[in-house]
């Protein structure tokens, strides 16, 4: 079985031919020092504007990636010896208020007129940092890896201002150098300019971008030239303390007060390598999951949501597959607090990156739970122009078992290992991308020592789009600081798609798509199927309709409920199959009003048959208020002892932004499946640059037939300075 990986890996190493030069290596803008004063107030109209680059001449890469953007807009880029600054001008064709969501940060970047700045200090076309803000002023940061990818978890110290008038609005900014990492006497960075007016349904890009690819792909990206290589860095520390009150009650009537402190430190090792150090930490202003509706057979994704493990993550949590994950931080600190963890991450070299984490949780000598210590170590090495080689080692430790007991070390086996390597395929004209890797874990228990190997191949054009995969997850293969819900198969899965693109109407591009998923055992006998056909049909102004046809096959590996709702199980063995017809739907995004919804219709378990509409509304008063509310439902109808079954779940948020430093969001949830009720209310006043006041209300009630209460109330203040 390892032989397809053995030649997909061959095509992975062919595919990396695009070397040579970057593509838009040639749109360059220069950025000069200045010993003039620069006012950050959105008006622009500083001495030191007048003689500065102008990059104009935007190019349109949505609706049509053809010609020059409608929409004229113009940047401008000057720094002294602390910060960066930038101007931004968007002019406006037509009149109009400009469409936002909301003033919250790291806002949806569908949902706003907004523009954005992708800068690549290291020029490797893999990592970097984003900045920008929509009409309404409202912030967005984040750092980006993988090419394209971002993460809006990430916040650092920087100011900006917005200012609008009918014919246009303007963003300026002054990001510090202590703010971001880049190497020292680098004298060309890649940087890119993206703004998006839903006036128009036009995105454009400063440099020229197929419309199948984002704005924010680093291998697209301009050039940044400096007068002189930017200022040295200099020593940075930033302490970032926490003080914290919660009164607690639970579900047994019972009531408590907690007054805890700690905090993070944040120090530069380089310019471009960062010490993170985190003492007693606590996430209680976190926002609380989507519940979902779980009628699946393995284990569900929740994504991480903890500041700490989120900077710089993917050097740690992108190793391996979606579903095939060597390190997940959701299992670090269940049900224990967390006593202390550091992190050292970032680029070593242009061509080497590295990561190194260790987290120490408590004991629970109630529960037997002994301490243990989570480590982590990952290298990446760029190869050809944009891939990488990457290595991974995942471990898991136990210590001072409170007694020597067997069954402590089975519940809490005293180790478990992960040792993986990957190829990351990236070619340097974008079309191609990929993935091969191969994970050995190890075990006390050598019934839990076991080998992970996967690969697949992208290729993604204007108008063609297809995919190869393979997996195989041996018997015994174990991750426990993963995620890796299925174990003992082989999977080979595909899809193509063709896009039609009319040169009028409605309809910007519209086309079909195949997707095939076959799961095996190990033995090569067939487990699962699910084959996908679908066509996509896509609006001029952003709204988009999708159809499929679904063909399923399920033998089952385990006993299953096929409700989840503590009914009689259905056999290991047993074989269904079934088709689903669907129909998906996604309103224009310019609209106050916005309504999505997810409908299909089918066969299920048993000869059975099931209908699931999922919606989706929101209504904004922009920028100020936004509401949104979701709505599942699910009707399975079985023969008994089942029968018919119904679930409903319900959420709502209503987001109140009282400015970019003020927001209030309040989220109410009920799953009926799980018989659950939660409420979620969090206030944040960002009282200065990264350093928040929060108060958060959290109710959570079991419903009939289970019972119990339980609410939290906490206060928490973060201060972030620089000694």
């Amino acid at each position: 079985m390892i032989k397809p990986a053995h030649l997909l890996a061959f095509v992975l190493l062919l595919a990396d031919i695009c070397l040579g030069q970057k593509q838009n290596a040639d749109y360059t803008i220069n950025i000069k020092k200045t010993q003039l004063p620069v006012v950050v107030d959105g008006v622009g109209d500083d001495t030191v504007w007048e003689d500065a680059d102008v990059a104009d001449n935007f190019f349109m890469v949505l609706p049509m990636d053809k010609g020059l953007a409608s929409q004229r807009s113009e940047i401008r880029m000057v720094y002294d010896e602390d910060n960066i600054y930038l101007l931004a001008t968007f002019f406006n064709d037509s009149l109009g208020p400009n469409y936002v969501e909301s003033l919250r940060r790291d806002f949806s970047f569908g949902k706003n007129d907004n523009f954005l700045l992708f800068l690549d200090p290291f020029n490797n076309q893999t990592t970097g940092f984003t900045f920008g803000a929509n009409a309404a002023g409202a912030q967005w940061d984040g750092t980006m890896f993988g090419g394209s990818s971002v993460d809006l978890s990430w916040d650092s110290k920087w100011i900006s201002a917005v200012k609008r008038d009918e014919e246009k609005w303007v963003f300026e900014m002054a990001l510090p150098f202590k703010s971001i990492r880049y190497e020292k006497g680098v004298k060309q960075w890649g940087i890119n300019f993206s703004r998006l007016d839903l006036k128009t349904s036009e995105k454009s890009s400063w440099t020229p971008i197929p419309r199948q690819f984002p704005t924010s792909s680093l291998a697209l990206s301009g050039t940044l030239i400096w007068d002189a290589p930017p200022p040295a860095p200099k020593f940075n520390m930033s302490l970032i303390p926490y003080v914290l009150g919660e009164v607690r009650s639970e579900a047994d009537g019972s009531r408590s007060t907690e007054g805890k402190i700690g905090g993070d430190v944040k120090l530069s090792l380089t310019s471009s390598l960062n010490l993170d150090l985190t003492v007693n930490p606590d996430f209680s202003q976190v926002e609380v999951d989507r519940q979902v509706t779980n009628l699946d057979r393995f284990e569900l994704f929740f994504p991480e949501r903890r500041q700490f493990f989120l900077e710089n993550a993917d050097l740690f949590a992108n190793f391996g597959y979606a579903t095939v994950r060597p390190f997940f931080s959701r299992r670090i600190g269940l049900g224990v607090d967390i006593d202390a963890g550091a992190r050292v991450s970032g680029n070593l070299n242009e061509n080497w990156r590295m990561g190194l984490m260790s987290i120490q949780t408590a004991s629970v000598e109630d529960r037997g739970r002994p301490s243990q210590n989570f480590g982590v170590l990952s290298l990446q090495k760029k190869v050809f122009s944009r891939s990488n080689i990457g290595l991974i080692f995942v471990n898991k430790q136990s210590f001072n078992y409170p007694t020597d007991q067997d069954s402590l070390r089975t519940e809490f086996p005293e180790y478990n290992r992960n040792l993986g390597l990957e190829y990351n395929l990236a070619s340097s004209n974008n079309l191609w991308s990929g993935k091969a890797f191969l994970l050995k874990s190890f075990a006390p228990d050598a019934d839990r020592q076991g080998i992970a190997q996967a690969a697949n191949l992208t290729y993604n054009n204007r108008q063609w789009s297809w995919g190869l995969q393979e997996e195989v997850i041996s018997t015994g293969y174990s991750a426990e600081v993963g995620f890796v819900p299925r174990e003992d198969y082989v999977r080979l899965s595909g899809f193509a798609g063709y896009l039609f693109f009319p040169s009028k109407g409605p309809l910007v591009s519209h086309g079909p798509r195949v997707d095939l998923s076959h799961f095996f055992d190990n033995n090569f006998n067939q487990t699962d199927y699910q084959n996908t056909i679908g066509y996509s049909l896509n609006y001029r102004n952003r709204s988009a309709l999708n159809f499929q046809f679904i063909n399923e096959y399920v033998e089952l590996l385990a006993p299953f409920d096929p409700t989840r709702t503590g009914k009689p199980e259905l056999a290991t063995g047993e074989k269904n199959r079934w088709n689903t017809l669907r129909l998906v739907y996604n309103s224009k995004p310019q609209a106050l009003f916005t309504y999505s919804f997810d409908s299909s219709l089918g066969g299920y378990y048993e000869n059975g048959t099931r209908l699931n509409f999922s919606n989706e509304l929101g209504y904004r008063f922009q920028p100020y208020v936004s509401l949104s509310s979701v709505l599942s439902y699910n009707h399975i109808t079985l023969p008994a002892p089942w029968n018919t079954t119904q679930f409903l779940l319900i959420g709502s948020k209503a987001d109140i932004t009282f400015s970019n430093t003020l927001f209030w969001a309040t989220l109410f949830q009920y799953n009926e499946q799980t018989k659950n009720f939660n409420l979620n209310s969090r206030l944040q006043w960002r009282y200065q640059p990264a350093s928040d006041l929060f108060l958060v209300f959290t109710q959570n009630e079991r419903l009939e037939p289970f019972s119990g209460s339980s609410w939290s109330l906490t206060l928490k203040l973060t201060y972030w300075f620089n000694p």
